[in-house]
């Protein structure tokens, strides 16, 4: 499914997916990561820097693992329509 594929091109590219949470959700994770970044010595106020902690608590603690088949010419368009496969992952050609 390529629309999961471009999730996870987006998650490796940026650390999130667009749209994921509705808004009321997301303020809902920003009031749950504020005692942590505080425990943490980090004093946020807005909303975006809270996101972007989230973010990057994510970020830190996501482990992705792809498996393609690299017959056929699937593979060579899903690389190019998606970037980040390349860029952002460490590769084991086996």
């Amino acid at each position: 499914d390529e629309a999961f594929v471009e999730d996870v091109n987006n998650i490796l590219n940026s650390g999130e997916v667009p749209n994921l949470f509705p808004v009321d959700e997301k303020a809902s994770v920003n009031e749950t990561v504020r005692p942590k970044a505080k425990a943490n010595g980090k004093i946020l106020e807005t909303p975006a820097e809270l996101w972007g902690y989230f973010v990057e608590r994510c970020k830190l603690n996501l482990h992705i693992i792809l498996c393609f088949s690299p017959i056929g010419n699937a593979f060579r368009e899903r690389l190019r329509q998606f970037p980040s496969i390349i860029n952002c992952c460490t590769i084991d050609w086996f």
